[in-house]
């Protein structure tokens, strides 16, 4: 504090720094990051502290990038579809975000995720051509097999170490998921990274730039191994770590309730507040001008400060002797200061996540798997320990919504159900997961699986089942006692999931005409006059709506009247037919907004203007397409 006020300009700046932190280095504004930020066409090429690689403009490209791509049902791959709120997304998970943005956007209150490593054997999607057609790109990353599964040569590539952008590649796969998912967070959100020591220092730098620096909290130790590797040439890798930022600063840890820490809290002279722990530093851990002070004793003893000063100021400092919580040592040489154990509300948890029966370790996520999926199907899944303690740290409200988008095997959404379990919340998870294809020569081939989605959903289904058959077991052996929670908790238990897949539009899309070719301007505007594409069902046109109207995939979906309405009176979607009786249908229901399809109209222009009148009179917002 100067005392001085703040000048219009310096509030400007902080407004825009709450709104894109990213764009601001060593507390300036980066312009070009700024212009690249709101879309405009930019290369970063001027000196200054940036962090910058090959391809990095060419990311923003890709990150601007609209999609019109939407997501349909799977009802037969699903689990209680009608009544659960856990979702999976099969799909390109760079799309599934974009998709994702309206419905989602400042909801999700943790994401964790597990990306691939950089090893140098990874097949991951990174963009390499940024110029291309429309019809290019769905040739290059849309490749399928004769079953209609992506390839490894269409989507994927192998980034080897030899490769002269080994780096950069792994760089541009990850700076456009990471800048849309920090859009789905809530204000109090925050994001957990796995992630080795192979890009560790990339990702501290590129998490800097897109949540801003001062929303970093801590690079967290995971231990991975239960034993250490004999055989190594030098040191045995036995951890990984997990990088914790939150959305804004409004984001704080769960404190933790550890009652081994109990031990350190005595009450020796019988203090009347019980037991407590007095060796806490009384010392500031920073100079600061005004905790340097001296105190005086009942008995005028003289205590100087400690090198830094006090750790607070005069005034804090003499409420807090007066209250008894700091008192002088019986030869007033020094003071000590108590907490006690009633006030304790938990400890802030720790950077070093080692203790295997909190955390877990990669052995016994092996053989969480093999307990539900017998054949060795996944190479590198993590334990449920771990991302239960995870999600224990940033989940205060067991109502939140928890979103994985490398979802690997499925251990997020196996861990949400499990937690809720234990403590009869109803978080609920979003799964996204690229139905990579399983090498042919893998055990998960020759189990029948033809893709990582499909082990993922066959994963989750398992661990549904189990955990029902646990609480049935627990009920028996208690006697009908609840094992888990109270009676409601175990009841709205959601152990169901959704299946959801990345699809092209249910609506025809404006292609660019080359050379001013008349003719096929003329046959495109044709096929415009109906703009339902062949293959679009009403079932996936009320899902592409819903979510292009900013409603979640959990809205509630009703077909009556000749119309569809989600979650009641909000949004009412007119897809099948149009007469007068229907419109005052729709009115008496006093929606929000109705989308319809213009072609219902089609050789009746007077219903159509009366609908647009009727539905203005009556405060409704009325849109075709």
């Amino acid at each position: 504090m100067d005392g001085k006020s703040l000048t219009p300009q310096e509030i400007k700046l902080q407004e825009l720094k709450n709104i894109f932190p990213e764009v601001f280095a060593e507390d300036k504004v980066d312009w070009e990051k700024l212009k690249a930020t709101l879309g405009e066409d930019i290369n970063f090429s001027n000196e200054r502290y940036v962090l910058n690689w090959a391809g990095k403009s060419e990311a923003f490209k890709v990150l601007q990038a609209p999609t019109t791509k939407t997501l349909i049902p799977a009802k037969d791959e699903s689990v209680n579809f009608n009544d659960t709120e856990n979702i999976f997304i099969e799909g390109e998970n760079l799309e599934v975000l974009k998709v994702l943005q309206k419905s989602y956007f400042g909801k999700v209150k943790m994401i964790y995720i597990d990306p691939p490593y950089n090893t140098g054997n990874d097949h991951f999607i990174y963009p390499d051509k940024f110029s291309e057609t429309k019809e290019d790109y769905e040739k290059r990353v849309g490749d399928k097999d004769e079953d209609g599964y992506m390839t490894k040569d269409g989507m994927f590539k192998k980034n080897s170490k030899e490769n002269g952008q080994y780096h950069s590649n792994w760089m541009n796969m990850m700076y456009p998921r990471l800048f849309l998912a920090k859009n789905l967070l809530k204000q109090d959100g925050v994001i957990f990274i796995s992630i080795d020591d192979n890009e560790v220092h990339n990702l501290r730098m590129m998490m800097n730039e897109v949540f801003g620096e001062e929303n970093f909290v801590s690079n967290t130790i995971w231990r991975s191994k239960d034993n250490s590797n004999n055989d190594a040439k030098g040191f045995s890798t036995d951890h990984n770590h997990t990088l914790v930022y939150s959305k804004t600063q409004e984001w704080q840890p769960t404190l933790i309730k550890d009652k081994s820490k109990q031990k350190h809290f005595k009450n020796p002279d019988n203090d009347k507040n019980g037991p407590y722990f007095d060796g806490n530093p009384l010392n500031s851990p920073n100079y600061r001008e005004n905790l340097i002070y001296n105190l005086t004793s009942p008995n005028g003893n003289i205590i100087e400060p400690p090198k830094n000063g006090w750790r607070w100021s005069k005034e804090v400092m003499d409420e807090k002797i007066k209250s008894k919580e700091i008192y002088f040592t019986p030869d007033e040489t020094n003071i000590r200061r108590r907490t006690y154990l009633k006030d304790m509300k938990g400890l802030p948890p720790s950077s070093l996540m080692i203790d295997l029966n909190k955390t877990g370790h990669n052995r016994q996520a092996k053989y969480e798997l093999l307990s539900l999926l017998p054949e060795d199907l996944f190479d590198t899944p993590k334990p449920i320990k771990l991302i239960k303690y995870l999600i224990q740290l940033s989940s205060i409200n067991n109502d939140d919504i928890i979103l994985d988008f490398f979802s690997g095997s499925g251990t997020t959404a196996h861990a949400v159900m499990d937690l809720n379990k234990e403590d009869g919340g109803n978080r609920k998870s979003i799964s996204v997961q690229l139905p990579e294809l399983c090498d042919e020569k893998s055990e998960a081939f020759k189990a029948g699986y033809n893709t990582i989605a499909d082990i993922a959903k066959e994963r989750i289904r398992r661990a549904g089942n189990k955990i029902n058959d646990e609480i049935k077991t627990n009920l028996e052996a208690k006697k009908n006692e609840i094992p888990f929670g109270d009676e409601k908790a175990k009841i709205k238990l959601d152990l169901g999931f959704k299946v959801l897949k990345l699809a092209d539009s249910n609506f025809k899309q404006w292609q660019q005409i080359k050379n001013k070719d008349a003719k096929a301007l003329e046959d495109q505007m044709k096929l415009f006059i109906d703009p339902v594409a062949e293959n679009a069902t009403i079932e996936n046109m009320v899902y592409e709506l819903m979510l292009k109207s900013g409603k979640n995939l959990n809205s509630k979906i009703e077909h009556a009247k000749g119309f569809c309405a989600i979650n009641e009176n909000e949004l009412i979607l007119l897809l099948e037919k149009a007469d007068q009786k229907i419109i005052n249908n729709i009115i008496a229901e006093k929606p929000k907004k109705v989308v319809a399809l213009d072609k219902l109209f089609k050789g009746n222009d007077q219903l159509k203007t009366n609908t647009v009148l009727q539905m203005k009179d009556a405060g409704i917002e009325f849109k075709t397409i």
